[in-house]
């Protein structure tokens, strides 16, 4: 069996239902589904993703990733994007993992390890071909899982293997910005933060550059190298993200939940929607409601 095949069986064995399974590895989760699904948004927080078996799209702005079985994606920023499942079936279904990062030991690892000399661009989310020395450190992880006794000993050294192996392949600037303080990727990653607390309330960019020491121009020009969107309409898919789960987990009305997320319109509110799920929010609830499984976020 080769590295990935493996991968894929310790995945499929510890996760028997489709969805998101949590591990006694701290910051891994496993995911299922034997069905393509709809496209769903969330968050994606500072992570690497693996496809170990079938296949997935993510948007993010007007960019499009496609995960296929070995290849990885790493995200530096809390960013909102869209996932759906594209290839996935009963017998082979879609696997993947999940690790998020842990700044500080990634922070105290890069301290550690020359950085790579070619440059890459600052966005915030990329996928590549996972090479075989990053398999086989995701290997040693997973294989934890039917170790439990040295899982508390070992998983640190795995862990940091997988950071070591991101820190000196393609993406090596890239995951330093996670740690960095210092520079336009760090001041629009605290731009990032800002708008995720306040994102219910309108601002401008002339203060939202302000509270991040930017001049408006480049805030723009460099929020949209990270993010592929600008400000607004990052805070747009934040706002209309809050919104779906409120209606879909809470049971709140449209127009309450419009103006919630800070809608001072309710027409306004659902035109966006439905620009940006396909489906006025009443019928989309309803499809989500009636279709759980096709509403994995991948």
């Amino acid at each position: 069996m080769d590295t990935l095949a493996e991968i894929a069986a310790v995945i499929a064995r510890h996760v028997s239902r489709d969805g998101f399974q949590a591990t006694s590895l701290q910051r891994v989760t496993l995911i299922r589904s034997s069905t393509v699904t709809m496209p769903m948004p969330s968050v994606f927080r500072p992570q690497l993703c693996l496809v170990a078996q079938g296949q997935k799209e993510v948007t993010l702005g007007d960019r499009v990733f496609r995960y296929a079985p070995g290849r990885y994606g790493i995200v530096t920023h809390d960013l909102p994007v869209t996932g759906q499942v594209v290839e996935a079936t009963p017998d082979k279904p879609y696997l993947c993992l999940y690790l998020d990062f842990d700044p500080a030991m990634l922070g105290q690892l890069a301290l550690r390890v020359p950085p790579p000399e070619a440059p890459c661009p600052p966005i915030g989310k990329t996928v590549s071909d996972a090479g075989a020395s990053l398999l086989d450190a995701v290997l040693r992880l997973l294989r934890l899982l039917d170790d439990p006794a040295a899982l508390p000993v070992l998983g640190p050294f795995a862990e940091q293997e997988i950071l070591y192996r991101l820190l000196t392949g393609p993406d090596g600037i890239r995951m330093r910005h996670i740690t960095s303080s210092q520079g336009r990727v760090a001041q629009v990653g605290s731009a990032i933060a800002w708008i995720g607390q306040n994102f219910r309330e309108r601002f401008s960019i002339e203060q939202l550059a302000a509270e991040v020491g930017m001049s408006p121009s480049s805030l723009h020009e460099h929020f949209r190298a990270v993010t592929a969107m600008t400000p607004l309409q990052f805070q747009k898919q934040l706002r209309l993200q809050d919104a779906r789960s409120l209606m879909l987990v809470q049971g709140i009305d449209v127009t309450t939940a419009a103006f919630r997320v800070g809608y001072e319109s309710p027409s306004q509110f659902s035109r966006e929607y439905r620009r940006h799920f396909g489906e006025p929010p009443a019928r989309d609830i309803a499809r989500l409601r009636a279709s759980p499984g096709l509403a994995v976020v991948a």
